[in-house]
């Protein structure tokens, strides 16, 4: 959650979103697949374009599994 807080902080959002990636799949596997839904979503929906990158791919399908 520090690499989430420190990312956010400096407005790094690729980074961002790969920390919420990875806190999101920790979430969804302890069973808390709301938290990690909420958690992902909004850094997801910041980006509006580079939909193509893998990054974004996978935190897609991230999003939709949890």
């Amino acid at each position: 959650m520090i690499a989430l807080a420190v990312a956010h902080q400096q407005r790094a959002k690729s980074w961002e979103l790969r920390a919420a990636m990875s806190v999101a799949r920790l979430r969804r596997d302890q069973g808390k697949r709301h938290e990690a839904r909420d958690l992902l979503a909004p850094v997801y929906g910041w980006f509006t374009e580079g939909f193509d990158t893998l990054d974004l791919k996978q935190a897609l399908l991230d999003e939709l599994a949890a």
